[in-house]
């Protein structure tokens, strides 16, 4: 049996580094005293000898984001914040309509709006809140309902609320929805408030009163409680028309005869042109009472005159039936939407330009179904309706410019505009038509070119005249332009659809809206003109608009 030996020292494997603690001390070292188990420590402790850590700062009482600090001075303020580029300075002058000054407000951001003091005064509690913002919807209904552009409307509302004490408040303004926000600091809960419009009705009667509540809300030294506001309001809302129903109609049909009359028809084709436009607002009123949507009624009322215009072509008399469905037309083209539609737009509001488009599509499409039926019976019956026959305008100076004021007139009394309105807009309608008939007629030039600038004379006569009179300007430009509005170019494109000629019919009917949209882009360029050159304030920096992205 061999014994065990014993493991030589020097043949031992060194024990492995990572066999020792990271913690131990080298040889030479002490060992450090262990902590004291029953005082545990900290390892965010101060070490002793560095001193006690410094007290925290009391907390600040919670106020008002809005609040001025303690140490401001308006006299010794200190120096804001100016980015690289700049940005001048805001100039806001009292004299300027309280329109031009609210849309100011409404083009520059939030951040570098000025504070006004409040016109109106209040109680000490403050204005109440909720009464406000009710009063403001209100009247914003009234102005939308009766055709008043989006931005337009949302001025008045952001006049209201700033006169009555609310500075920060943002209006929004749709197609059928109003909406208001109300802010009262950053650490208070927004208070919001919308209405929705259900019904639209045309009363510039109304729409200028509106107008007056607003401006004397919004005028220095007024003292126009909510109570008396509202009180006003309900007056507004009360007042019956200006003119009844049967002048209604009655205007209606001088409108049509006149429009006949500036295309070469006499005095029997006036009288039949009249007769065939009554008929139809009679009818659309009668639709109206049944509960028909306007589609309807527009459809309907298109009939009578396309039906008369093919019974002069089939007896043969001699007259103009183009000239009879064409005046037809002038009483049914929806200016007045068109307008407004084509001004939003312009100013951004895209929504609601794209909802008002599309009323007026659906508008003119019922006038194209309800003039085609009438001239597709027509052609079946054999008459004789030639393309050509519109075309050929005959030339009486004299007595086109007196039909174009009296189709003016009759367009005014139609929108129920005041009295002391209407020779203003009988003589713009005069000018207007002189215009046009200068460029197209005289001169050969473009129908276009004459529509626009004939329009764009009209917009500048209107916004002159309606920050005279401190209202609005539909009263003085809507019913101006109806002796431009495409009554020929929509009774051709229908015309050449009825004998089955599509290319030239909707070439024809491209040509009308080309033409309504010139009249709606010179109006707008003629308001915008007289607020740039005639109304701006000292400097042009207080009326800036966004900048375009040029593409990106």
């Amino acid at each position: 049996m061999v014994a065990e030996q014993p493991e030589a020292v020097e043949d031992r494997k060194p024990q492995a580094d990572e066999g020792r603690s990271a913690f131990t001390p080298p040889a030479g070292v002490e060992q450090p005293p262990l902590p004291d188990l029953d005082q545990p420590t900290s390892e965010f402790a101060f070490p002793a000898g560095l001193g006690q850590a410094p007290e925290a700062p009391a907390a600040e009482p919670e106020g008002s984001a809005f609040a001025r600090p303690s140490t401001y001075s308006a006299q010794h303020s200190p120096p804001a914040f100016t980015p690289a580029h700049g940005f001048p300075a805001l100039t806001l002058p009292r004299d300027a309509p309280w329109q031009d000054r609210m849309r100011t407000m409404l083009r520059i951001p939030v951040s570098e709006r000025p504070v006004p003091e409040a016109v109106q005064r209040q109680d000490e509690s403050g204005p109440a809140v909720p009464r406000v913002l009710d009063l403001t919807l209100r009247i914003g209904e009234l102005l939308l309902a009766g055709g008043e552009g989006a931005e337009d409307v949302e001025a008045a509302m952001f006049a209201i609320c700033r006169s009555y004490g609310l500075d920060r408040c943002e209006p929004t303004v749709t197609f059928t929805l109003l909406s208001i926000t109300y802010q009262p600091s950053l650490v208070d809960d927004p208070v919001t408030a919308n209405r929705t419009v259900r019904r639209r009705g045309t009363d510039y009667t109304r729409l200028s009163a509106v107008y007056a509540l607003v401006a004397d809300i919004n005028a220095e030294g007024s003292e126009t409680t909510l109570e008396e506001a509202y009180r006003r309001l309900a007056e507004i809302r009360r007042n019956r028309h200006p003119y009844p129903g049967w002048v209604l109609t009655v205007a209606a049909g001088l409108l049509a005869g006149a429009a006949s009359m500036l295309l070469g028809g006499g005095l029997a084709v006036f009288l039949i042109t009249a007769a065939g436009a009554m008929l139809g607002d009679r009818l659309a009123w009668l639709c109206a009472g049944r509960g028909l949507p306007e589609f309807y009624q527009f459809a309907v009322a298109a009939v009578p005159p396309a039906a008369l215009g093919v019974t002069v072509s089939l007896l043969h008399a001699g007259l103009k039936p183009s000239a009879v469905i064409t005046g037809g037309l002038f009483a049914l083209i929806p200016g007045r939407v068109l307008v407004a539609a084509v001004q939003d737009g312009l100013t951004g509001f895209y929504i609601t330009a794209a909802a008002r488009l599309l009323e007026v599509g659906y508008f003119f499409v019922g006038i194209v179904v309800g003039v085609l039926s009438a001239l597709y019976v027509g052609v079946q019956l054999g008459a004789k309706l030639s393309p050509e026959a519109a075309l050929q305008a005959e030339e009486r100076p004299v007595v086109q410019i007196v039909a174009a004021m009296v189709l003016a007139a009759a367009f005014a009394v139609l929108l129920q505009q005041e009295r002391s309105t209407v020779l203003f807009v009988a003589f713009s309608g005069g000018v207007a038509w002189v215009t046009y008939a200068a460029i197209a007629v005289t001169a050969n030039g473009s129908r276009e070119l004459a529509t626009a600038a004939a329009a764009g004379l009209v917009g500048l006569f209107g916004q002159l005249m309606a920050r005279y009179q401190h209202t609005s300007s539909l009263p003085y430009v809507t019913a101006a332009i109806g002796p431009l509005l495409p009554g020929s170019a929509t009774y051709l494109g229908v015309l050449n659809i009825a004998q089955n000629n599509l290319n030239d019919g909707l070439s024809s009917l491209a040509r009308a809206a080309a033409l309504a949209l010139a009249i709606a882009i010179g109006v707008n360029l003629g308001g915008e003109m007289a607020r740039m050159f005639m109304l701006a304030p000292a400097k042009a920096s207080a009326r800036r608009a966004a900048k375009r992205t040029r593409g990106f």
